[in-house]
């Protein structure tokens, strides 16, 4: 985690994170809670990904009033015991029709039903699935969606699967 130092917490995290996190920081620093902890997403110096844990608590002066915050950013291999870092090449980033692909794939379209509803040739949806199964190193179909949830590729608790914004290209 040499590459994060001296960088800002804020400039560390997915732009899907961000809204959430400056809103705990904010009522941290307001003094309505004293402290949170979650998992995130951050962004290495190498366009690499790493997963997480950050914790936040309210440093208060001895009249109450909050001072400062301190920030503990504990990284992979402190992460409750997880190998948690992500890489290029182990979450990558997809397309923006790979991910609509992907998609459609965890919500068990055929390949028929995808290229109908992408307008696509049914060998171009064939091909993509191709490509994306060498690019997460996988087997087939269920294996693929199984690394893509395992990878956090998806939104959790959506239905159909989506794609998590900040996994496609911009």
């Amino acid at each position: 985690m040499k590459d994060i130092y001296g960088r800002s917490l804020l400039s560390l995290l997915q732009s899907a994170e961000l809204d959430r996190i400056k809103e705990r920081l904010s009522s941290l620093s307001s003094g309505r809670t004293s402290r949170f902890t979650e998992e995130v997403t951050g962004k290495a110096n190498d366009g690499g990904f790493f997963r997480a844990h950050i914790t936040c608590v309210a440093a208060t002066d001895v009249s109450g009033e909050v001072h400062s915050v301190v920030v503990l950013l504990c990284g992979p291999a402190r992460a409750a015991g997880q190998d948690t870092a992500l890489t290029d090449g182990g979450a990558p980033l997809l397309s923006a029709l790979d991910a609509r692909v992907l998609e459609g794939v965890a919500y068990g379209e055929s390949t028929l039903q995808l290229a109908s509803r992408l307008y696509l040739s049914r060998q171009g949806i064939e091909y993509r699935i191709g490509q994306m199964l060498r690019k997460f190193d996988t087997p087939n179909r269920p294996a693929l969606v199984s690394r893509a949830h395992a990878l956090g590729i998806f939104a959790a608790g959506q239905w159909p699967p989506r794609v998590r914004p900040g996994r496609i290209k911009p």
